[in-house]
């Protein structure tokens, strides 16, 4: 199966073998986040992810920033221009909340990805750009990016999970100081703190991400994705249900297809060509 093309050109989708390539493409306004973006990015991911062909996805913005956030300036402009509004105005003037639909969000639909999510963070990442880094299984980082925790300086929240995924990546003290002092962070300074799995020179940052996502892509994909998806659910339960988790997952498993070729390959000494089946 081939991924559709993409609706819009502010998205751009790029199939590479089992590989996706994802990349935000809006450099006049460093990656910031519009509807059409929200939209098309969930769409492909889902789309993605539902495809037996795609066995990784790289997701990297275009010019000098990965993302800076939600577009609000955008997102008014929608409003006045007779869009969808998320809010209605009371007696007083004051908005009044309706309740949001996430369930087909960005930030949903990425957690819930069973296909594994590389980011190649190109430059800085803010707000809800920084949230999508963190919702990302792996973060390769080139050596000019930063990411910029500074919701507190707009008086707003990490909107997109980021008060959910920091603190367990990081702990909860350095989450806070991060949080609470509106801290923007070198890439020097996030592989220490292991926001990111490694640091490269800008002109290494594609092809360092997309080398490790064709060796992702070369494994059991079964295996890959129920890796995955044992870890995301391993962070809610306990040890015991883990395992029983696991051990059903695993009961059919060894009846696959790709069990056997796994099996073949390594006493036949030779690289194995896994099906998904």
């Amino acid at each position: 199966m081939a991924i559709s093309a993409s609706t819009t050109d502010q998205l751009l989708v790029d199939q590479h073998d089992h590989v996706l390539l994802i990349t935000l493409n809006r450099p006049d306004r460093l990656n910031a986040i519009s509807r059409e973006m929200l939209n098309e990015l969930s769409s492909k991911v889902v789309e993605a992810d539902k495809d037996p062909d795609i066995r990784c996805i790289v997701l990297t913005g275009n010019g000098k920033g990965f993302c800076s956030g939600l577009d609000l300036i955008d997102t008014s402009a929608r409003r006045e221009d007779g869009g969808e509004d998320t809010t209605k105005k009371t007696g007083d003037n004051r908005p009044t909340r309706r309740l949001f639909d996430l369930r087909d969000a960005p930030i949903n639909v990425m957690w819930h990805c069973d296909t594994p999510i590389i980011c190649a963070i190109n430059g800085a990442a803010a707000g809800y750009g920084m949230d999508m880094t963190l919702l990302c299984d792996i973060r390769i980082m080139s050596e000019n990016a930063k990411l910029a925790a500074v919701t507190a300086k707009r008086n707003v929240v990490p909107e997109s999970g980021g008060t959910w995924l920091l603190p367990r990546l990081v702990g909860w003290a350095k989450a806070a100081e991060l949080y609470y002092r509106a801290r923007t962070v070198d890439a020097a300074e996030s592989l220490e703190l292991g926001l990111v799995n490694t640091v490269v020179p800008v002109d290494e940052l594609l092809p360092t991400a997309m080398t490790w996502a064709q060796e992702i892509a070369e494994n059991a994909p079964m295996a890959v994705q129920t890796t995955k998806r044992m870890m995301r659910m391993g962070l809610e339960e306990s040890y015991d249900t883990a395992v029983d988790h696991l051990m059903v997952h695993l009961a059919g498993m060894f009846q696959s297809e790709d069990f056997e070729e796994g099996l073949n390959a390594f006493l036949e000494k030779r690289k194995p060509n896994f099906t998904g089946r």
